[in-house]
């Protein structure tokens, strides 16, 4: 075994990471329970969130896919079954990772505020794989060294091996946290307030709000309202060269 082997190993004997992979495995399952639930009844996913919000056309338009909508929600409600199974959760992780990643993408493709909460989910369906890496790698595209007896190391971490994941972590959620903040210069935000709110601290207030009249009056896609702003703003004040 190889010293990072070795220290995966000693992670999966930790009292505290096997609470913590308990953890996100209970997370991910409650996060999907809510929303499977409504997909199933038929009601639109978001409520909330204005039709004219770029996420907020996809989900009229998912909703509108009649069984498909209703799929989407069985197999989350499965997922998050199979995740809360102690015997069932790496099925449930495997299942997890793929409809988080799209997700992932969606989010950040529309610049949906509530990215920042479907990266972390992201991370720890990671770790949820990670975790299990003992029983998947046996199916990774990589040579596997030949089974050898398991042996932790001789001189174990021990707290360190704590105080560094659980820092590490710590400083990628505040790295998630203040970097897609600054991530966009302009987003739609989930309501039209929201989105004017920003103008006001805009270097660009009248194209911010030529911005969010374009996504919420007009009800535009997101891409043409983003090149309306580009112009707006780059648009020179008479008399300046």
């Amino acid at each position: 075994m190889n010293s990072i082997e070795e220290i995966y190993y000693e992670a999966k004997s930790d009292k505290w990471f096997k609470r913590f992979a308990v953890f996100c495995r209970i997370a991910l399952a409650l996060s999907f329970i809510p929303a499977g639930l409504v997909k199933i009844m038929g009601e639109r996913f978001a409520e909330g969130l204005p039709h004219n919000n770029p996420l907020g056309h996809y989900f009229d338009a998912l909703q509108l896919t009649g069984y498909y909508y209703t799929f989407i929600g069985i197999a989350q409600i499965i997922t998050a079954i199979l995740l809360l199974i102690p015997r069932t959760a790496l099925l449930g992780a495997l299942m997890y990772f793929p409809i988080i990643v799209n997700i992932c993408v969606l989010t950040y493709a529309t610049r949906f505020a509530g990215t920042r909460i479907n990266t972390m989910m992201l991370l720890a369906s990671l770790f949820l794989l990670i975790w299990d890496y003992d029983r998947l790698k046996y199916i990774l595209p990589f040579k596997q060294p030949e089974p050898r007896p398991l042996v932790l190391l001789k001189k174990p971490l021990g707290i360190r091996l704590r105080i560094i994941f659980f820092g590490g972590s710590i400083a990628i959620l505040a790295f998630i946290i203040i970097g897609t903040f600054y991530l966009y210069e302009i987003g739609p935000g989930n309501s039209e307030a929201e989105c004017s709110n920003q103008c006001a601290s805009s270097k660009n207030p009248a194209a911010c709000e030529a911005f969010c009249n374009c996504i919420y009056k007009e009800g535009r896609p997101l891409d043409s309202c983003l090149a309306a702003y580009d112009k707006a703003k780059d648009i020179r004040k008479p008399g300046t060269k």
